[in-house]
């Protein structure tokens, strides 16, 4: 009969990977820890200086003891702290990032984030939303487009796909008709991160519904032109969403390589 306890079913064999390690495929860490706290607002921890840092939840596996114990990590000024939060049991990462939270909770670590005064927002999450996207050069924009041009992607940027079709794009890839658009949270209702607002809910729902329809019908026009569309969204691992679109654009032109060959021999050149 297996024991209780913290770790005591794992008394005569090591943990199943499954309950510390990511799997392949998994959701974006962010968004995994997000998860698991119950909000991103809800990964705060003080500095001691009238500033928060967002935390994460760390699982270590220690072999000897057949045990995993779970970390608080942050960053404070560019180095990072860490403070040991409890042990964990569950043959789940899920479950064991969500107890871990739970207890870091319970034991004070995590600090409440409050919403300024001057915000028209209904609540933290919400606020986060809105200001994830605010127009161009956004972070995630700016990252993406770094990454991509460390992959030696050349690109032009926030302008329209199709000169006289008034929609713009966040990133163009004109000979490849490729158009990417990096897509807010708030904005354009998120299906992970998106939070019906409160406040004037009837104004943020026609809004949100408008945005999303603009941009199936975006996505729409495009298309019909014979344009790819990609859309990543703000919380997107960034490094994935890079090997996407450098994936597309060197598919488009290896095909257009392959037709210009053909059309070559065809015409005996």
């Amino acid at each position: 009969m297996p024991q209780t306890g913290v770790g005591g079913h794992w008394k005569d064999r090591l943990p199943p990977e499954r309950a510390y390690k990511r799997r392949a495929g998994a959701a974006a860490p962010a968004i995994e820890q997000d998860r698991a706290a119950g909000g991103r607002n809800q990964r705060n921890v003080d500095l001691g200086d009238g500033r928060l840092a967002r935390a994460s939840i760390t699982l270590r596996l220690y072999r000897s003891t057949r045990r995993i114990r779970a970390y608080l990590r942050w960053s404070k000024d560019g180095k990072t702290e860490e403070r040991y939060v409890c042990e964990v049991e569950s043959d789940s990462r899920k479950q064991n990032l969500a107890e871990a939270w739970r207890q870091a909770r319970a034991n004070g670590l995590l600090a409440e984030e409050k919403l300024p005064p001057e915000s028209t927002a209904s609540s933290l999450d919400v606020r986060a939303s809105m200001r994830g996207n605010r127009g161009k050069n956004t972070k995630p924009e700016l990252l993406l487009r770094s990454l991509l041009y460390r992959r030696g992607m050349r690109y032009r940027v926030d302008i329209r796909p199709i000169a006289d079709v008034r929609r713009r794009a966040d990133l163009v890839f004109p000979s490849d008709r490729i158009a990417v658009f990096v897509d807010g949270c708030f904005w354009h209702g998120c299906p992970d991160h998106y939070r019906p607002a409160m406040k004037n809910a009837d104004f943020w729902r026609e809004k949100i519904n408008s945005n999303k329809a603009r941009d199936a019908e975006t996505n729409e026009m495009l298309a019909a032109a014979g344009w790819t569309v990609i859309r990543v969204w703000e919380h997107d691992d960034p490094a994935r969403a890079a090997a996407q679109i450098e994936n597309a654009v060197r598919r488009k032109r290896g095909s257009a390589h392959l037709v210009a060959t053909a059309d070559a021999r065809r015409s005996g050149h």
